[in-house]
C-alpha cells in the first residue's frame, strides 16, 4: 500500500508542512497525524471555527518530543502580510482554512468569498512568493452542483447551486493558473462529506453527522431535511488524512493541476445513516431512549445525491481508503460518548 510506505519514509525523513485551520476539525487531525510521523509542523488558525480544545487534545494524543516539533501561530489568512510570514521556510502547504457550509454561504456570500477566495488567493500567492511549490487545498463535492451523473467523475461538473460551490471551484481555477503560470505543484482535494473525532456538533452550520449523534446522546430531537431519501458520499476523516499526505509527498508530475474525489466511493441516504446511527448507538448504549426524528422541508442549495468515483485519485496517487462508512462510524460514535464523558467529568 502506497500510504504504508510514505509514512514509512516520513518517519526517516522530516520535512515542515503549514496547515492552515490546524484547529478545526481536518486541520487538527492532519497535525495529529503528522506530528506521530515526527514531522515538523506549524500551524495557523484564527479560531473563528477551530477550538483551541482541539489543539490539547493533539497534545495529548503524541510524546513531548513530537509536541516540540509543533509551531502554532494564531491568525487569519484574509491577511496578506500573515500569510507571507507563516509561509517561510515551509516544505508543503496544507491549506484547510475556510467558511465551510452551504446554508452559511447563502446567508453571507460576501464573507465566504473573503475568507475562501481572497484568503485562498492569498495564501497560494504567498507560498509562491516564498518559493514554495507543493501546496495542497480542500476543495468539496459542492463543485458538482445540479449535475445528475453518478458517480461523479472529475472532469464532468454541473450547474453550482450555492455561494460557498463557487468559491470552491474558483480555488480550483486559481490552482490551475497557478501551476501554469508559475510551475506550483498545486492539488486539490474534492471532500464528500467528511466526517469523524473532533467534528464540532454545534452551531447552525454543523455537519449532519456530528450533529445527529450528539443530538442522539443528548436526548435531543433530530431533524431530517426533506423526504431523507438525499444520499451522500460519508468519508471517514481518516481517507481524507491519507489523501492529503499522498497529496503532498506525490512524485506524480500528472497530478499537479488537478482536483481529485477524495471519498469511499458509496453512496448512503439520510434516512439509512440515521439508523446506523441509532443503532451504533445502542451497541454503546443499550439503555438509552432514542426519539423518532422528525422531518421538515428540504434544506436551499443542497445536492440531492452524491457518490464520487475515485478511480482518478487511486491511479495517480496510490489512495486506497482504509475506513468504510460502517467502521468510520464505529470509531466516531465510540469517541463522542468518550468525548461527552469527559467534559461532564471537567465541568
Amino acid at each position: 500500500m502506497q500510504y504504508n510506505y510514505i509514512r514509512e519514509q516520513l518517519l526517516k525523513n522530516q520535512k515542515t508542512w503549514l496547515i492552515t485551520g490546524v484547529a478545526g476539525f481536518i486541520g487538527s487531525n492532519l497535525a495529529e497525524a503528522l506530528l506521530k510521523l515526527n514531522q515538523r509542523v506549524i500551524g495557523l488558525d484564527n479560531f473563528s471555527t477551530g477550538h483551541k480544545h482541539n489543539l490539547e487534545q493533539i497534545k495529548e494524543s503524541i510524546t513531548d518530543k513530537q509536541w516540540k516539533n509543533f509551531n502554532f501561530q494564531e491568525g487569519d489568512i484574509t491577511n496578506f502580510e500573515t500569510c507571507q510570514t507563516i509561509t517561510k521556510d515551509v516544505d508543503i502547504v496544507l491549506h484547510q482554512a475556510a467558511l465551510g457550509s452551504v446554508p452559511r454561504s447563502i446567508d453571507n456570500p460576501i464573507l465566504t468569498n473573503h475568507n475562501n477566495v481572497t484568503g485562498f488567493l492569498n495564501m497560494l500567492t504567498a507560498a509562491k512568493d516564498n518559493g514554495i511549490k507543493r501546496f495542497v487545498y480542500a476543495s468539496s463535492s459542492s463543485v458538482y452542483g445540479d449535475s445528475q451523473e453518478l458517480p461523479k467523475v472529475e472532469k464532468r461538473i454541473g450547474n453550482l447551486l450555492s455561494p460557498y460551490a463557487v468559491t470552491k471551484y474558483v480555488n480550483e481555477l486559481y490552482m490551475g493558473v497557478f501551476q501554469k503560470c508559475y510551475g506550483m505543484e498545486a492539488i486539490g482535494l474534492r471532500y464528500f462529506n467528511v466526517f469523524g473525532k473532533r467534528q464540532d456538533p454545534n452551531g447552525a452550520y454543523a455537519a449532519v453527522m456530528p450533529k445527529w449523534i450528539s443530538q442522539i446522546l443528548n436526548g435531543e430531537d433530530v431533524f431530517i431535511n426533506g423526504d431523507g431519501e438525499t444520499s451522500r458520499d460519508f468519508t471517514y476523516i481518516d481517507n481524507v488524512v491519507q489523501a492529503n499526505i499522498l497529496a503532498g509527498t506525490t512524485t506524480n508530475e500528472k497530478a499537479f493541476g488537478e482536483a481529485f474525489n477524495t471519498a469511499i466511493g458509496g453512496r448512503e441516504t439520510l434516512n439509512n445513516l440515521y439508523q446506523a446511527i441509532v443503532k451504533g448507538v445502542k451497541e454503546n448504549l443499550p439503555e438509552l431512549e432514542i426519539k423518532k426524528p422528525i422531518y421538515r422541508d428540504f434544506r436551499a442549495g443542497d445536492i440531492r445525491h452524491s457518490n464520487a468515483n475515485i478511480d482518478k485519485i487511486q491511479k495517480l496517487l496510490g489512495y486506497k481508503p482504509t475506513h468504510t462508512l460502517e467502521s468510520g462510524l464505529k470509531e466516531s460514535i465510540e469517541w463522542y460518548i468518550q468525548d461527552i464523558k469527559g467534559r461532564k467529568k471537567s465541568e
